[in-house]
């Protein structure tokens, strides 16, 4: 009887302690890059998260680190720095690990609500940094894509430009949310349907 509970007690020591090697090395969730595009609601200092409000309603809460960069607010800008600036609309590239968000870069966009168009991909800018998108009208609408524009599909988040080059395909559904600078329409955000 005695030697039974040693062998068990060896078996959940080894059964613990290859539970612990897989959560430590990576066999363990691994994090899913994302990307979402709202406007900032609150920023909470102390527990160093931004609520960001996308255009559904919904509020996420998305904490930041010391390594989140901030392009477009002001340079060498924080994320700390948004607070005064509720209102504006962000991108958020993030990972998410378990139920928790965090931010690696935020993409400030100013106070005008960028705007959504749906369609197909009909063209992509070979060499250039465009794409081309056919809406439910039949309109087809050539976009320019920012610095720091990115896809976002069911295998997370790709910059815009690799996206073009290598991952798109002819036909794809999405949505892509941009602004209009000078006559020209900005993507900054596809999301592949």
């Amino acid at each position: 009887m005695k030697r039974k509970i040693i062998t068990l007690s060896k078996k959940l020591v080894f059964i613990g302690l290859f539970a612990m090697l897989c959560a430590s090395s990576g066999l363990a969730a691994p994090k899913v890059k994302r990307a979402l595009i709202g406007s900032v609601e609150t920023v909470d200092k102390t527990a160093k998260t931004i609520a960001v409000k996308t255009a559904d309603g919904t509020v996420e809460t998305i904490k930041w680190t010391s390594k989140t960069t901030v392009r477009g607010l002001k340079d060498g800008a924080k994320a700390v720095d948004f607070a005064g600036h509720e209102g504006s609309h962000v991108v958020v590239h993030y990972s998410v690990k378990g139920a928790e968000k965090t931010a690696h870069a935020f993409e400030h966009l100013g106070r005008e609500t960028p705007k959504v168009m749906e369609g197909t991909i009909k063209v992509v800018g070979s060499g250039t940094r465009t794409v081309v998108v056919k809406t439910g009208d039949g309109v087809e609408e050539t976009l320019e894509l920012s610095e720091h524009a990115v896809v976002d599909s069911e295998k997370g988040i790709v910059n815009a430009s690799k996206f073009t080059t290598k991952e798109t395909e002819k036909g794809s559904k999405v949505t892509v949310h941009y602004t209009e600078e000078g006559g020209r329409k900005v993507a900054h955000l596809i999301k592949r349907l």
